[in-house]
């Protein structure tokens, strides 16, 4: 079994080499706006983007309600640079997901992108979502549904002719459909409000809000 900071150290390594070209994938672009449009949260809300990467989600919400408060989280220093090149007004964090540096109920809006797959410990995430939320707070995941590439990652699909490159696991069976995701949501309170599913050529993306019950 993989040692958790072995994993957190492998994923790190792996987005830091991808971090110069991560933000060349098409699939990566058009993802971040649609989660965007599909995410609610007051004008002037605050919104954390959990394993942020090259921060695209977060500076797709920038674009659409420039008067949100914004801040990104990845654990890869590689891919926080780039956010910070493409966008200095938002506030960028390197920092577990499962240990975020905020107050409790501090958060509209908690989104995470095509990344729960990684987390060696999706359940302390989440928990941690649950309680920087606010009370009527949500949470927006993208989860992989199925896909050309099979539902990995960029760095992952990137390194398939150098499978030694990708030393962790992932588990994208747990979030592949509505109740799964509901099974780990509901033991922090939060419930699926809002469900879509977004597609572009081979890949298969579960889209989905949660609302932390007051």
């Amino acid at each position: 079994m993989t040692d958790r900071f072995d994993q957190l150290a492998a994923i790190r390594e792996a987005f830091d080499a991808r971090a110069g070209d991560y933000d060349e994938n098409a699939m990566h672009r058009a993802l971040a706006m649609s989660v965007a449009r599909f995410a609610r949260v007051p004008d002037d809300g605050t919104v954390v983007d959990a394993a942020t990467g090259t921060g695209l989600v977060a500076r797709a919400l920038l674009a659409r309600c420039p008067g949100l408060h914004i801040t990104g989280v990845d654990i890869s220093p590689g891919m926080l640079a780039v956010a910070r090149t493409a966008e200095p007004r938002l506030d960028w964090i390197e920092a577990d997901a499962t240990t975020l540096p905020l107050d409790d109920a501090s958060v509209d809006l908690v989104t995470c992108v095509t990344a729960l797959h990684l987390f060696a410990e999706p359940e302390h995430a989440i928990a941690e979502w649950a309680r920087v939320l606010r009370p009527g707070g949500r949470v927006v995941t993208a989860t992989f549904v199925s896909g050309g590439h099979h539902g990995k990652s960029h760095a992952e699909h990137s390194s398939a002719q150098h499978p030694a490159a990708v030393p962790f696991p992932r588990d994208h069976a747990s979030f592949a459909t509505p109740d799964r995701l509901q099974s780990l949501f509901a033991p922090v309170g939060l419930r699926i409000d809002r469900l879509a599913t977004w597609v572009r050529a081979d890949d298969r993306v579960l889209i989905a809000e949660a609302v932390r019950a007051d």
